[in-house]
């Protein structure tokens, strides 16, 4: 029974924990925040999307960002990353030796 509850325990808990989000506390309320990545300004209660594809949201009391492209993790050190922040994508794919001429000595 009891490994029962602790399975249902971390099956409800696991899901709602998120190490890509920050939330920033106002020393006072405030009426807008600032986006730390492109320094618009939002009003409370509203959400947006920064440049860094961070989904944000403004509260009197506090401002919290999560991000909304995923990380890719554990690839081969033959591979690289490419991130599209225009799209919020990103593309895994292998180095590979660049063909190129010289001019001069």
């Amino acid at each position: 029974m009891r490994t029962v509850v602790l399975g249902l325990f971390l099956c409800i808990v696991l899901p709602l924990v998120n190490a890509a989000c920050f939330m920033k506390d106002h020393a006072k309320p405030v009426t807008f925040c600032q986006d730390q990545a492109d320094k618009s300004w939002h009003p409370v209660g509203s959400s947006w999307r920064n440049r860094k594809c961070m989904d944000c949201s403004c509260s009197a009391n506090s401002m919290s960002c999560c991000e909304a492209m995923a990380r890719p993790m554990n690839y081969p050190d033959k591979c690289m990353v490419q991130y599209d922040y225009t799209t919020c994508t990103f593309e895994v794919f292998e180095k590979v030796p660049c063909v190129h001429g010289a001019v001069g000595k």
